[in-house]
């Protein structure tokens, strides 16, 4: 009987298992329990900063964005230049009726300044029912002419540009007041201008275009301004503008410093006068001195200098 096997204690055994088993259950329990619990109480959260939001969006849509006490009655439009307030507000794309504190300045600031004509726009809310706006338009100083092909041939299209190099379209300047033709007939022409550089609502990018619209601007404060006007300036040469006055001069310019050429050709022009002669040529691109050519005065059939345009309708904002 030494093989006989000694009897185990089963029923301490199967109490353990038991013991083990109850408290699995319970920690499983109360773990499922506490998901439950966080669970329901982030459903609820959500749910209630949703609810909390969209009577919050209620709330603005029935006492602000919807509420006539907000809409807008005067539209206050004014601009330092010749464009009707009613062209204004058809770009701007507001209306009176329209709710003053939904209304997206920024959208209409954006499409204003898209137009070419218009260089910077100031959009301000007066509560509770003026909408405010102020437009610095763009003032052309200069006009070239391009050739355009067409199905018949080909025919020239006109251009303007302002001092920062905008390109405005001819027939962009429709909407002022007074038609474009009677201020800007006397602005000087560029030639030599290559036609890819042109695209409007935006900047040329040509040095030597760039040099040409800074004389253009600097002659009107100029020495020389009222004694000749400037008749047409090419851009073609290398480092240099070649200017044509209406009083049959050919001025040479070198692309910077224009305010010291330009006196400089104050003094040549006193000088000839003086002297009886007149200018054919003069090449202010040299620095340390300046080349000419002279015609005797009384040669000369005597021209009348075109009258300065002022600056187009420009009127000051109060």
């Amino acid at each position: 009987m030494l093989l006989k096997r000694k009897p185990k204690n089963r029923r301490f055994g199967r109490g353990h298992v038991l013991d083990v088993k109850l408290r699995t259950r319970e920690v499983r329990a109360a773990r499922i329990k506490l998901l439950s619990t966080a669970l329901a109480v982030s459903i609820g959260t959500i749910l209630g900063l949703y609810l909390l939001w969209r009577s919050g969006e209620w709330a603005l849509d029935q006492f602000v964005f919807k509420n006539d006490v907000f809409a807008i009655r005067e539209l206050d439009m004014q601009t330092d230049g010749g464009i009707p307030a009613e062209q204004l507000q058809k770009w701007a794309g507001v209306k009176k009726g329209d709710n003053l504190l939904a209304l997206d300045l920024v959208r209409v600031k954006r499409d204003l300044e898209l137009v070419p004509l218009i260089a910077s726009v100031a959009i301000e809310r007066i509560l509770p029912r003026t909408l405010r706006v102020r437009v610095a338009e763009r003032e052309p100083i200069a006009q070239l002419k391009v050739p355009r092909l067409t199905p018949g041939g080909f025919e020239f299209v006109r251009y303007h540009l302002d001092e920062s190099g905008q390109v405005i379209f001819f027939r962009d300047l429709a909407p002022l007041n007074p038609p474009p033709g009677s201020t800007n007939e006397n602005l000087p022409f560029l030639t030599g201008v290559n036609a890819a550089e042109l695209t409007p609502g935006r900047a040329v990018s040509s040095p030597n275009l760039k040099a040409a619209l800074r004389l253009i601007a600097a002659f009107d404060h100029s020495p020389m301004a009222g004694l000749v006007d400037l008749q047409s300036v090419d851009v073609s040469g290398p480092e240099m503008l070649q200017v044509v006055t209406g009083q049959g001069s050919q001025v040479t310019f070198g692309l910077d410093h224009p305010e010291e050429q330009l006196g400089r050709w104050r003094v040549v022009h006193d000088f000839a006068r003086k002297n009886g002669r007149a200018i054919l040529t003069l090449d202010l691109s040299v620095t340390n001195n300046s080349p000419a050519l002279w015609l005797d005065a009384r040669a000369v059939t005597p021209s009348t200098p075109k009258p300065q345009q002022p600056p187009r309708n420009r009127k000051k904002h109060v």
